[in-house]
């Protein structure tokens, strides 16, 4: 005879799921670095399918003035399995994980790639810095991915800023992970 979980157990299952997902308010977690997450992402993904590549990096919570955020999501993707899976960490540990739905199957990100931190460095010594200036902008996304927004040479690695301000549209800076370049700038 199999046992079933109770009604109390499944519904304690879906609430923990959802303050795990939850936004934080009071005593908010210390911001970090994109890179400082990957560790703990990439041990889970691995743990997931063994050939788990980093494929996709995002901030999931706002990025403040150096670059870093409480909450950073991971995607992998497995070539075995043709499936990705996302990772969110905060406070130094798992805080969300789903598979995703959809087929994802994106090159993995090159070794070396730099930090978040940098390219926000990078992107405000230009139009970044000229936007915030003039706009009271800020940066609202930041995203490191592979094979998207830069011309020249799509396999790339590159960092895209999204500078956002009220009244104003939209800035997209693209960062080269590898030496830190502004590739491309457009607003939109």
């Amino acid at each position: 005879m199999t046992k079933r979980p109770s009604l109390t157990a499944f519904s304690l299952g879906v609430t923990l799921a959802c303050l795990a997902t939850a936004p934080a308010t009071a005593g908010e977690p210390p911001p970090f670095a994109a890179r400082s997450g990957v560790e703990i992402a990439t041990s889970a993904a691995r743990a997931w399918a063994a050939d788990a590549v980093l494929v996709y990096v995002e901030n999931d919570e706002d990025v403040d003035s150096t670059g870093a955020a409480a909450r950073w999501g991971y995607l992998y993707y497995s070539a075995a399995g043709e499936k990705s899976r996302f990772y969110s960490v905060r406070e130094g540990r798992i805080a969300a994980a789903e598979n995703l739905e959809m087929k994802f199957d994106a090159p993995p990100l090159a070794a070396g790639w730099l930090d978040s931190g940098a390219a926000l460095a990078a992107a405000d010594q230009g139009a970044g810095g000229k936007f915030r200036a003039e706009h009271g902008g800020r940066p609202g996304t930041m995203l490191l991915m592979r094979g998207a927004f830069h011309g020249d040479d799509p396999d790339r690695t590159t960092w895209t800023l999204v500078y956002t301000a009220p009244g104003a549209p939209s800035l997209f800076v693209v960062v080269d992970a590898a030496d830190g370049k502004v590739r491309r700038t457009w607003r939109g």
